[in-house]
Parts: C-alpha cells; structure tokens; sequence
C-alpha cells in the first residue's frame, strides 16, 4: 500500500470507515450486560494488551519533546472519548452517535486554524459544511427527534468530537517525527492502567453474573481489537501522509456503514437516506481538494 498515491489514501479512508461504522453497534452490544464505564475501560485496556509488544522495542525514539503530545492523544485523543461515547449511548441510539461524530472534521479544522496555525482552503471549508449537512439530513431524515433523544446526551458525543480534533491535530503538527504505530502503542501504552483500575473498582463480578456476559465481552473485545488498536494505528498513518482534515473526514462517511449495518439488523433504508449519504460522499471530495482560494 503506497500511500503517497491518492487511490490507496482513499481505499484506507474507506477501510476505517466500515471498521468505525460497527464500533457503535458493538458499543451497544456491550451496553447490554456491562455498564458506560465498564465498556469503555475494556475496550481500553484490551486495546493496550494488544498494542503492548509493539511499544516495547519503540519506546527508544520517543523523546522527552514527545511525552506532551502523546499524552494529549493518549489522554485527550483516546481516554475521554471511550468514556463519553458510552456515557452517551446510554440514552441516545448508536446510530445518532454515528451520525454526531460528524462534527470531528469541522472542530479539526477550527482547532487547527485556532491554535495550530493550519491553512485551508475555500473549498476544504465548503466540504465541510455540505459533509455535515448531509449527516444533518440523515438525522432528520427519520422517524428520531434529535433534540428529544439526544438532549444533554448528545453533547457528550460533540465534547468527544472537540477531543478528537484535538488530538488529529497534535499527531499532524507535533508528533510528525513519530510513525503512526508509535504513537497509538505509546498513546493506550499511557493509559491503559488508569482503565484497569475503573475495571477493579466497577464491580465485575456482578456483570459476569450474567447469562450473556461472555458474548458481550466478545464483543467489546471486537471493538478494541478492530476499532481502537488496528484502526487508531491506520489512523494515524492516514494522518501523516494527508492532511488533518481528509483524515479526520472518515466521520462523515461513517454514519453510512452504521445504516447499512443496520440493514443485517432488519433496519431500512429509503431513497432519501440514499440522497443524504451522496451529499455527505461529495463533501469529502471537496474537503481533499487542493487548488482553490487559500484564506
């Protein structure tokens, strides 16, 4: 995979797009028998098992002007996101969360304008707003009253959106230095522990009491595998050879994959729905072009 070439940039945006697509879906399965917390530790701590061999023989090449960053995308880019995505799910459904995770480009371009002197283009920023109306339409499109379902609980999938905006940003402009695995072994390498002291004070053995608690586990243990470890790794490797925006325009074509998810689930979908995920594909075209009026 040569990821200086467009089409293999494009083919890895659209990888990460269905492993992402299914992490709400299998947040959900999870939230079935363990609790907000308890899910996002597992999904945390797993995802640092997994990656531990691989920061071991990095850890060499992180250098002390690293350790700031790198918990930033550890603690900021990763810890409180789980977190507030599984708080949010508690009340509102994952497909709204899918759809709310949107945001992640815009505050990755406004972030990155405030405080990581970026430049953009006239076009990026139109991609942008027609990427997320598109994702708006998908909400409104059916039968689910955003402001009724999701209420204060969406807003912790918007606070998770700023965190990720955040963190796409210090990879792109502070951690250029460092490969994509480096970082996210380094980054659950930080804060794995903290999520296995929330596991030895969350009461498991009353979550393992119950009937499906092995599937559920299965489950997250999915979800840590898939969509924490091997696509935070993918992840920042999109970020290092594109730009913090096309990388971070993987969200909007996440909500598509979470409705065609749904499909397995005995969900349908509509012509309009259709219409609203073009919208959201031509938005992500515009975010990645380069020749237009810089501001």
């Amino acid at each position: 995979m040569d990821l200086t070439k467009k089409r293999w940039q494009w083919a890895l945006l659209l990888l990460l797009s269905i492993i992402w697509g299914s992490s709400f879906i299998l947040m959900k399965k999870g939230l079935e028998v363990f609790n907000n917390n308890q899910v996002a530790a597992f999904r945390i701590f797993i995802s640092f098992l997994v990656l531990f061999p691989l920061i071991m023989p990095r850890l060499g090449r992180i250098k002390k002007h690293h350790i700031k960053s790198l918990l930033i995308v550890g603690i900021i880019g990763n810890f409180l996101p789980a977190f507030l995505f599984t708080k949010a799910q508690t009340q509102i459904d994952s497909s709204i969360a899918g759809i709310l995770n949107s945001l992640v480009p815009l505050f990755a371009l406004l972030i990155g304008l405030l405080f990581y002197r970026s430049h953009v283009l006239l076009i990026n920023i139109l991609g942008i707003l027609l990427g997320l109306a598109g994702a708006i339409g998908l909400i409104y499109d059916g039968s689910q009253d955003l402001f009724h379902q999701a209420n204060l609980y969406g807003l912790f999938v918007v606070i998770a959106t700023v965190c990720y905006g955040v963190s796409i940003n210090e990879i792109k402009y502070k951690l250029a230095d460092l490969d994509g695995v480096t970082i996210a072994s380094a980054a659950f390498f930080i804060i794995g522990p903290f999520a296995f002291i929330v596991l030895v004070f969350s009461n498991l053995p009353a979550a393992f009491s119950h009937p499906q608690a092995w599937q559920s586990l299965g489950y997250i243990a999915l979800l840590a595998i898939m969509s924490s470890a091997i696509a935070v790794v993918l992840f920042n490797i999109l970020i290092k050879y594109t730009t913090a925006i096309f990388a971070a325009s993987v969200t909007y074509i996440i909500p598509i994959f979470a409705i065609f998810w749904g499909l397995f689930d005995g969900e349908k979908i509509s012509v309009q729905q259709l219409l609203w995920m073009s919208v959201i594909l031509i938005g992500v075209y515009l975010v990645n072009k380069k020749h237009f009026i810089h501001i």
